[in-house]
């Protein structure tokens, strides 16, 4: 039997997130820098490429595969993407996270194609401060998309809520009240800052606020791959689920690689370093190189990175590493 992909302190390495896009058609204040740059058409990675990088991992033990960006739905051909990744015998589950814009035009097609579970960021339910965090007026095709998401059968529709202090903090207990009435798994994260250190707003703080609409439940019938702690109100018909990298680490159980847009796998979303397999794919490099710079990333991985001044940052936007 073939012995799983484990890196240097036993982790399962099982996970892959990949971007597909560094562009979206949001342009949310927590995602971007100022000096954020797009990057050239030669510079992407082509979703053959891609797909061939997904293939080898696959062939050492990666076997669930989170599409991100940017919003992976403005890629033209994402939904045959997706087909393609599905059409690899090794892999088990393909997920995919979205802003909902084009959630409506495309859940039918996503269910299609074999996307397990849809992950959609939302971190306001108010027109103006989605307008003042975004920079664009789509609140209401976010929330008919996640309606569709509903109606076509993504069970469970996954919001992910990012608690920016002083920003939408205010909006926990809104948040919260989507669970009792609808099968939801509504997921508030912990603020990670980008390159400065930044206030966020504690997994005590958000228990502490949630504690004030009821008693919580422990709960494990929400499946994935991610890091969340998930409860539930009593009687209610979805799940709240919390993500703290800031204050309680998840890193002794991280399973996971990156691969950016530009063809770079990343060990781990705070890491300085990366390695360019684009480069290998494009000097006509073969399966057998690709895999053991993959088995070197693995490696890599650290156990618990910390920033310089012993704080958690990331080192670049999320548009450029992928969601």
């Amino acid at each position: 039997m073939k012995q799983a992909l484990a890196d240097t302190y036993k982790r399962k390495i099982d996970y892959l997130r990949v971007s597909v896009t560094d562009r979206c058609n949001l342009s949310c204040t927590y995602c971007k820098t100022d000096d954020f740059k797009l990057l050239e058409r030669n510079e992407i990675l082509s979703l053959e490429e891609t797909a061939r990088i997904v293939r080898v991992a696959s062939s050492l033990g990666i076997s669930n595969v989170r599409i991100t960006g940017g919003e992976p739905l403005i890629r033209r051909n994402i939904v045959h993407f997706i087909k393609m990744l599905r059409d690899l015998p090794k892999i088990n589950e393909v997920s995919l996270t979205t802003n909902g814009t084009l959630l409506a035009e495309f859940a039918e097609q996503l269910l299609g194609a074999g996307v397990n579970r849809v992950n959609i960021s939302l971190d306001t339910l108010k027109r103006d401060r989605f307008i003042k965090i975004s920079a664009q007026d789509r609140l209401d095709d976010v929330l008919r998309g996640i309606e569709c998401a509903r109606k076509v059968g993504f069970s469970p529709v996954k919001l992910n809520v990012v608690v920016i202090k002083d920003v939408n903090d205010d909006e926990i207990l809104d948040f919260a009240r989507l669970t009792l009435t609808d099968p939801l798994s509504v997921r508030f994260i912990e603020h990670m800052p980008i390159q400065k250190s930044h206030s966020y707003v504690s997994l005590a703080a958000i228990t502490k606020t949630l504690e004030e609409l009821g008693t919580l439940f422990p709960t494990s019938e929400i499946v994935g791959n991610g890091p969340a702690r998930y409860v539930r109100y009593d009687g209610a018909k979805g799940t709240i689920g919390i993500i703290a990298p800031m204050s309680h680490s998840f890193c002794n159980r991280c399973n996971r690689l990156r691969l950016t847009v530009d063809g770079r796998l990343l060990p781990c979303l705070m890491s300085k370093k990366s390695y360019d397999v684009k480069q290998i794919i494009r000097s006509k490099g073969s399966d057998e190189e690709i895999k053991e710079l993959i088995l070197q990333v693995v490696q890599e991985k650290p156990r618990a990175p910390v920033s310089e001044d012993g704080t958690k940052r990331i080192g670049k936007p999320m548009a450029s590493i992928g969601g």
